[in-house]
């Protein structure tokens, strides 16, 4: 009886070539990753991220004209300054967020606004911004609740990663990421594109002018963008990429800018069991500062 065996063909032409210039990132360059961006960011990359660091900072490498990640790596470690720094933190952060993400939140969002008369001088900081959906959704509540009086509420909109930054800036988005935006407000704060721009949305340009962006790397020892208490901190989704120290590092930052009294959201993953000294439970994982 004949045994079947699988033909292995060397790849032709242009796509060996490829193959053979494809950077390998080494098991020692992973680990080098892992503590160059905890390090940077606090971000915990586990084991089961290589691919994915792989495949993003190739990119870099390729854009660069290095050959090897040992390379790229020696040039960070050779200069805290490099502006390529920035880029490794882009290509090694995940932002996943969506317009009225956690509906429930933005509903006791309401409530507290309208429950408060000083509320038109708050101070809200969305501290992981990504592309600006949770920003604009923050403004447009505050609008819906204050009209008028919403323009002397002072809305921040944060993140490590500039790339996300420079898209929440513009304020354009596909059709697809409005989906889940009641009617309303779709035509009370969107603009639908004409021609090229057909498929795509702008958030009305007077809301836009209610939100500052910024980057805060929320691991690093000094937020020199926070100088005022802030009323309200969403820090949503955020917590489960650092590690346990990272987190409570930040949590006590957190504590620190909040007023007494001001209310801290967090993604529905996350809880505050270790904190509870400085934070109350106020709702589903929205908590008071004592």
């Amino acid at each position: 009886m004949r045994t079947s065996r699988s033909l292995q063909v060397p790849p032709l032409g242009d796509e060996a070539a490829g193959a053979a210039q494809l950077p390998v990132l080494q098991p020692h360059d992973f680990a080098r990753v892992q503590a160059m961006i905890h390090a940077r960011a606090g971000i915990h990359l586990h084991d089961g991220k290589r691919a994915m660091v792989h495949n993003r900072l190739a990119r870099r490498l390729k854009a660069l004209g290095l050959a090897q990640f040992d390379a790229y790596l020696d040039r960070l470690q050779a200069d805290a300054h490099d502006a390529e720094w920035q880029a490794f933190t882009d290509a090694l952060t995940t932002n996943l967020t969506a317009f009225l993400r956690e509906p429930h939140h933005f509903a006791l969002l309401r409530e507290l606004l309208a429950g408060d008369a000083s509320a038109p001088s708050w101070r809200i900081w969305s501290c992981a911004a990504a592309s600006g959906e949770e920003v604009y959704s923050i403004a447009m509540t505050v609008d819906q609740v204050l009209g008028a009086r919403a323009d002397s509420v002072r809305i921040l909109g944060s993140d490590v990663n500039s790339q996300v930054l420079a898209v929440a800036r513009r304020a354009e988005y596909a059709m697809a990421r409005v989906r889940d935006v009641p009617v309303d407000m779709l035509k009370t704060y969107f603009q639908r594109g004409k021609g090229a721009q057909q498929g795509r949305v702008r958030i009305q340009p007077w809301l836009v002018e209610r939100v500052r962006f910024c980057t805060v790397n929320l691991a690093s020892p000094r937020w020199e963008a926070i100088a005022q208490p802030q009323d309200v901190v969403f820090c949503r989704n955020v917590l489960i990429y650092f590690d346990a120290d990272t987190q409570d590092r930040v949590v006590r930052r957190l504590a620190q800018v909040l007023r007494p009294g001001g209310f801290l959201f967090m993604g529905h993953a996350e809880h505050l069991s270790r904190h509870l000294d400085v934070f109350e439970p106020f709702a589903r994982t929205v908590y008071v500062r004592r």
